[in-house]
């Protein structure tokens, strides 16, 4: 019995470390995310208010890379 007990405490120790590190992760991806989403809202204001969102945007006007 006091092995079982033993062994139960093991699992749950590394279990709570497993726990802690998903934790320590989602929240680095959450700062990432909140980061992106940042740059997303920048990257929209910035053209909104670039003269060239006025024009009509077409991409047969670009230049393909090979080119």
């Amino acid at each position: 019995m006091e092995e079982r007990i033993t062994e139960l405490e093991i699992k749950i120790s590394y279990t709570e470390d497993l726990v802690d590190e998903l934790n320590r992760m989602v929240y680095r991806q959450q700062l990432q995310i909140d980061l992106l989403a940042a740059e997303i809202r920048t990257l929209r204001e910035q053209q909104r208010n670039s003269p060239q969102s006025e024009q009509a945007f077409s991409l047969r006007d670009e230049i393909p890379p090979h080119y």
